[in-house]
Formats: C-alpha cells, sequence, structure tokens
C-alpha cells in the first residue's frame, strides 16, 4: 500500500481515500464489493466508484492505494478478558499447544513427565523467591494429574500458582497457600474447593480471586501485559473489544490499568459489560449490583474517549468451564464425573429476573447442553411472563448444543456469540475422553444457528482461543481439528457467513451495529486491510491471510514496512 499525500502531510486534510483493492463492505446478506471509500473526521462519508469518491472527498484529501489489498470493516472481538490476557501475557505459559507471541512462540508440551519437567525448569529459570509464580496452561487430558503435594515436590518453599488452561481453576502448594493467608476454615462451606489438593475450581475460583488479586494485578507486569495484549490485537486487524465480566476481581485497580493502557491510545476501542456475578458478591446483593451497573454507562469517572461501559447490559453465569469439562450435559459424562454449577439454580433465576424485567440486554456464560437449556427455560419463562420485543438475549460459547435448543431460541429471539475454536482444540481428546465420538464431532455446531437465522458472533475469550477473528472464521469453515480430522463437515458454514460472525453480526452482540460492524455511511471509519480477500483464497488458507493494517477511527496504523 502506498500514501500520497498532499495537504495532508501539513495535517489540513479532511478525508482519507481508500482505493484500487477490493473495498469489502459487510453490509447485507450477500457480499457487496465497492471501489473506494471516502473516510473523514474518523466517520465513513462515502462509498462507491473511485469518480464519486473523488468528489466527496475534496481537493485537499489524502489517497491510500490499496495495491489489490482487500480492505473490510474493523474485525470486532465481542469476549475477550483484558484482565485475564494481563495475566496470562506477563507470566510463564505452558499448555498443550503452542502460542504466538509478539516475542516468540511459546511450544505445547503434553504427557505428565514432559510438563512437569517443563514447569521445574521454568520455575528454578524464573521464579522470585518473595512472589507467588504463575504459570498458565495445565490441563489434566493433556498433562495428566495435578495436586498440591506434587507442587511442593517441584517447588519447595517456592510459591507457586498453575492456573487451568480454563483460567476456571487453580491449584497451589503450601508456599502459595501460605502467602496468600487464607486458611482451610475460609472455604469450608466451599464445595468446589478441595483443600487437600490446593484445587480451587469455578465457584471456588471466584472466591479465591478477590484474594490473589494484588499478586496477580501487580501495575507493573500487569501493564507489561496489557501491552503485549494490545500488540497481538492491531497484528490480527481488531479495532474493537469488549469485556463481557467486568471485573475479574478488583473493579478499581483493573479499570485504572486498564485506562493506562488506553491513555496509549492504541488502535482500538474497549467496551465493558458488568458481571452480575462478581459485583452480586462484591456488593452484598443483587440489587445492590444493578444499583451500582447503572450508574456505570453514564458516570465520567469510568467513562473515557476509548473506554466505555454499554448501558442496560450484564454478564451472567450458567455451568461450568467446558475446557474443565465441568460444563453441564444432559447425557453426563462417559467416565462418570459430574458437571458443575458456576451459579446456584435458585441464584441464577433471580438474577436473571431481575434484569430482565429492568430492560438489560444479558449476556450468559453457558457451555454444555445442560446449562443452555436451564438457560432457554428461563427465558421462555419470562418472555411469557413479561414480554420483550428485540430484548436480545445472547448465549456465549455454546459448546455444545442440537437442533431442539437452536429450534427453541430461534422462537424466543436469542441469540448466540461462540467460541468454534473449541472443535480445533478439544474434539479429538473429548471424543475419547468424557463426551465420546458423536457428542465431540458436533461441537459448535454452527450451521444449526445460521440455517434458523439466529444472530451468531465469534469471540475467543481470550485465553481460550488465540485472540485471532481469521483463525475463528477458519474454524467454523472448515470444521477441522488440531489432529487433522474433519468433524461432522454438514456443520460448515460459509466464509461471508464466518465473516459477518466477526464484523457485522459481532457489532450486534454489542448492539453497536449502528456505529461499527460494517462500511455504511454514517459509521465509524474503523478498518481492517487484508493482503487478499478472504472470499477469494482456498477456505484452508482463510487463517493465513496476512492482516497488513488497520484503520482505528480514520487514523491508519500499519503492522509492517510499506
Amino acid at each position: 500500500m502506498a500514501v500520497t499525500l498532499n495537504a495532508k502531510e501539513q495535517g489540513l486534510a479532511a478525508a482519507s481515500v481508500y482505493h484500487n483493492g477490493d473495498v469489502l463492505t459487510m453490509a447485507g446478506d450477500k457480499p457487496v464489493v465497492a471501489a473506494a471509500v471516502v473516510e473523514k473526521n474518523g466517520s465513513i462519508v462515502f462509498i462507491g466508484e473511485l469518480d464519486e469518491a473523488k468528489k466527496h472527498a475534496g481537493s485537499d484529501a489524502a489517497y491510500v492505494d490499496l495495491a489489490g489489498a482487500t480492505l473490510m470493516p474493523g474485525f470486532i472481538e465481542p469476549h475477550l478478558h483484558p484482565s485475564l490476557a494481563a495475566v496470562m501475557l506477563q507470566n510463564e505459559i505452558i499448555a498443550p499447544y503452542d502460542w504466538k507471541l509478539p516475542s516468540g512462540v511459546k511450544r505445547g508440551v503434553t504427557g505428565q513427565e514432559g510438563f512437569r519437567r517443563r514447569i521445574t525448569e521454568s520455575i528454578a529459570e524464573n521464579a522470585q523467591p518473595d512472589e507467588i509464580y504463575f504459570i498458565w496452561g495445565f490441563h489434566q487430558l493433556w498433562h495428566g494429574s495435578l495436586s498440591r503435594e506434587a507442587l511442593n515436590q517441584i517447588a519447595g518453599d517456592q510459591p507457586v500458582g498453575v492456573i487451568h488452561r480454563s483460567f476456571h481453576e487453580i491449584y497451589l502448594n503450601d508456599a502459595a497457600i501460605g502467602q496468600l493467608g487464607i486458611i482451610e476454615e475460609d472455604f469450608a462451606a466451599n464445595p468446589q474447593v478441595n483443600w487437600e489438593k490446593g484445587h480451587f475450581y469455578e465457584g471456588g475460583w471466584l472466591a479465591l480471586v478477590p484474594t490473589m488479586a494484588p499478586a496477580m494485578l501487580q501495575p507493573e507486569k500487569y501493564l507489561q501485559g496489557l501491552a503485549v495484549m494490545s500488540q497481538i490485537l492491531q497484528k490480527n486487524g481488531i479495532t474493537t473489544i469488549a469485556e463481557p465480566g467486568f471485573p475479574s476481581s478488583n473493579f478499581e485497580l483493573e479499570f485504572a490499568l486498564l485506562k493506562s493502557e488506553m491513555e496509549n491510545e492504541p488502535p482500538y476501542d474497549v467496551y465493558l459489560i458488568p458481571s452480575g456475578t462478581q459485583l452480586y458478591a462484591m456488593k452484598g446483593g443483587n440489587k445492590e449490583a444493578m444499583a451500582f451497573i447503572e450508574g456505570l454507562a453514564i458516570s465520567d469517572d469510568f467513562r473515557t474517549k476509548n473506554i466505555r461501559f454499554l448501558p442496560k447490559q450484564v454478564k451472567l453465569f450458567a455451568d461450568g468451564a467446558i475446557y474443565s469439562q465441568l460444563m453441564q450435559m444432559v447425557d453426563g459424562y462417559t467416565d462418570g464425573h459430574e458437571g458443575e454449577w458456576m451459579t446456584p439454580l435458585p441464584l441464577f433465576a433471580e438474577q436473571v429476573k431481575m434484569y430482565w424485567d429492568n430492560g438489560y440486554k444479558i449476556h450468559v456464560h453457558a457451555n454444555g447442553d445442560l446449562g443452555q437449556q436451564m438457560v432457554i427455560y428461563n427465558v421462555s419463562r419470562l418472555q411469557k411472563d413479561n414480554p420483550r420485543a428485540d430484548h436480545r438475549f445472547t448465549l456465549h460459547h455454546m459448546g455444545y448444543f442440537t437442533a431442539a435448543m437452536a429450534d427453541q431460541m430461534a422462537a424466543i429471539g436469542m441469540e448466540a456469540s461462540v467460541n468454534p475454536y473449541y472443535l480445533w482444540a478439544l474434539a479429538d481428546k473429548y471424543a475419547e475422553h468424557g463426551l465420546g465420538n458423536k457428542r465431540a464431532e458436533n461441537l459448535v455446531a454452527l450451521k444449526l444457528l445460521v440455517e434458523r437465522e439466529i444472530p451468531l458472533s465469534f469471540h475467543s475469550d481470550f485465553s481460550m482461543a488465540p485472540v485471532e477473528p481469521l483463525t475463528l472464521a477458519w474454524t467454523a469453515v472448515n470444521r477441522t481439528t488440531s489432529q487433522g480430522t474433519k468433524m461432522s463437515q454438514d456443520q460448515r458454514i460459509s466464509v461471508y457467513d464466518a465473516l459477518r460472525a466477526i464484523t457485522i453480526d459481532a457489532a450486534r452482540a454489542l448492539n453497536l451495529e449502528a456505529e461499527i460492524g460494517s462500511l455504511e455511511t454514517g459509521k465509524v471509519a474503523n478498518f481492517t486491510i487484508l493482503a487478499e480477500n478472504p472470499l477469494n483464497v482456498d477456505s484452508m488458507r482463510l487463517k493465513d491471510v496476512e492482516v497488513k493494517a488497520v484503520v482505528h477511527r480514520g487514523a491508519l496504523h500499519y503492522n509492517s514496512r510499506r
């Protein structure tokens, strides 16, 4: 790409014209390609033929020659957790698969012996005696068993916390437990804590997180993690992110640190959706949580030019994590273990009714078919008792569901935000352990949703998947696993539908489709510029299409040398 400047180089030009490539608008049910798009003062003022674009741009415009590249709306990540990203990216990563980072690749490891050797080496080389050393990425199906005693043997007096791949669990050794100052009696009433094993999961994890916050949110390291996150977002073409479920542990500190990173003006915006579940505990009740939430979207204390709380939106939690195999399944698990509820069912029913009756768009974390069915039942009951038009109630993640459930969702106006990466990462292993072939092959069966015209967005839930929208789209289009297995090919969706899920339908998931997500006059000038048109490449190459640059609110940011 090349930029031709006249008055623009003195900062006098009011418009930029992008041309000489495919301008993929993502407006409509079928692909529409224009010749040029004009940006002025951070907004789109024209889309169409180049001759007309020149008239709208004016004589002092800058011209950006795409040189055959494809420009499309900026990618949107509607479910990403900066707090988890900051923790993960500042600490050690030892996971089943490779993780690509700006600093290099963190190689994956499998097998108990290999995993324990790697964490032993990492602790010896990097841990500081006076700090808890966190390691993220453990998964029992790849790495075998883990326990407090095993970590005691490996780490000795060094405090260590091994965070599960799901980010819903942690194992602590004696030294870490001592440093945190927790005792068994603190968790005696919590059924999701195995004190003997030093294992805190789901509700146990949520109960522990506020105590761990000072260790996990050390400002200097946390900001380093956020800075790496910003690099990854730009590299992958993302101009908007949303966190459904703010805060993770400490509202004021997490917001202050996020604000500090965003003062560097990275090329993306952040939208926050409060966690009704976490704030219930922090504020002492559901009504108190909602009262606090009501003030966030209008408070100048929690709004900047690139951070905003979305009004009348809330995040709740149903069943456990799919990575932990603690999602609630109708037919249970092949090995006989049971799933978990993140929120006790009576409390969930109380929460969802309160927010529904007060006109909220509700986002719910739900993974297993039983977990989702419970949520669908609640929405059906609420819609009957207190009908709402265009409520946009959205299920998030949706690891495994059925055609009958999709029918129910369509009938009551529910929407879907899913993580297609589950299939790539988990299907082969879960076919052997826990789910069996049929259910594993039909993880995130997206055609069921597309056929019923259920609005569908994709998310990474970073770090549950790499924050790579084209990788998510690739998985949905090809349904190929990490082992190269082709799963339920009848559930593949089209490339265009997959691109909608990372642009205009991702905007809809946040109630922002009037502002971003497609190239239309009056919308924000957020663009992603790709080396190739993703509609024209072989579907197996979709994830490898290069992101050359992003345009954020009219400002062009290259990923590499021009």
